[in-house]
This record gives structure tokens, sequence and C-alpha cells, in this order.
């Protein structure tokens, strides 16, 4: 076997591997149900532009809401991927920079990173949450339901995404200072 086959080996593993697989029964559920959250989304957007395509070319006639439902369902697709990106640790972060920084920095950093991004996240929420108050009760032009339907995904994912953001950080320090240190080093 050459190299480039035994990449392609090693990639097909880690891709059809379970992300979850060292995690938690509470772990496990948590992201099985958004999962199921984002694949039914998914699945009810490829089935609307199917439809409604077909119907159009087909049958010369086009669904007037399904373009707007497809819109109003994106968010939540996206939110449901930030929530599981976060959780499994595969949220895009640059790791170079940070191991430039000398070793006796990284947890102070690391703290201060999963903090920001922890105040960012609920900063977030808040604004989409005054914007669901101000402008969630607006009906949806053809599909007629409130706007607050699509814009609320993104108060739940921001929440979601900094929660879990949260739960990470409490992880990383109980790891890092849970254990104790002998002569500077960990036993």
């Amino acid at each position: 076997m050459n190299l480039s086959e035994k990449i392609g080996e090693a990639t097909k593993r880690l891709e059809l591997a379970d992300p979850d697989e060292n995690a938690s029964f509470l772990d496990k559920l948590v992201n099985r149900l958004v999962e199921a959250v984002g694949v039914s989304v998914l699945v009810m957007i490829v089935v609307v532009i199917f439809a409604n395509a077909f119907s159009r070319y087909a049958l010369n006639f086009s669904f007037s809401w399904a373009e707007e439902l497809v819109q109003m369902s994106m968010p939540w697709l996206a939110m449901t991927g930030v929530f599981l990106s976060v959780r499994r640790g595969t949220m895009i972060k640059i790791d170079y920079f940070f191991e430039k920084i000398p070793e006796s920095y990284q947890p102070l950093i690391a703290c201060f990173g999963y903090l920001l991004n922890i105040l960012i996240l609920i900063s977030m929420a808040i604004v989409s949450l005054e914007f669901v108050f101000l402008f969630g009760g607006d009906e949806a032009l053809y599909v007629g339901l409130p706007v607050g339907f699509s814009t609320s995904a993104l108060v739940w994912g921001m929440a979601g995404a900094a929660m879990a953001y949260f739960a990470e950080f409490f992880r990383f320090w109980r790891q890092k200072y849970s254990l104790e240190k002998v002569g500077g080093e960990k036993k």
C-alpha cells in the first residue's frame, strides 16, 4: 500500500469514526438530540427544494412559500452545527500562535480565550433575543410563521455554544488545576 492509499484510508477511518466515542452518556444524548434536529432540518430543506424544483419544471407550478421556509430554516441548521462543533472541539482555532507562547503562559491564555468566547457568545445571544422581542412577532409573508421562529435560532445557538464553551472551560480548568504539581511537573 503506497502513502496516498494509507492517507486515504486513515482519512476515511477518521471521517467515519464516532465523534462522541469517548463522551459520557449525557454528552452523547445531548449531541444526538441536536444532531437529530440538524438532520431533520436539512432533510426538510432538501425535500422542499426538490419538490419545488420538480413542481416548477414538470408542472409549471411553484410553491410560493418554499423559498421563505428554506430561508427561515437555515439559521436552525447553522446553529446546530455551531453548537456541535463547540461541544466536540472541532471549532476552527489557530494553534500555531498559541504553541509559540511559552508553556507557562498557555493555561492563562487558554482561560482568557475560553472566557472571551463565552462573553462574545452571550452578548450575541442577548442582542439576538432583543431582536426577537422587537421583530419576532412579525409574520412571514408566505409561510405565515412569526419571524421569531427563524431568529430565535440565533438566541438558542449562541446561548448553547456559550454553555458548551463554559463546559469545556470547566473541564480544562478542572484537568489543569486538579492535578497536584510536584517540583513544577504534573504527577
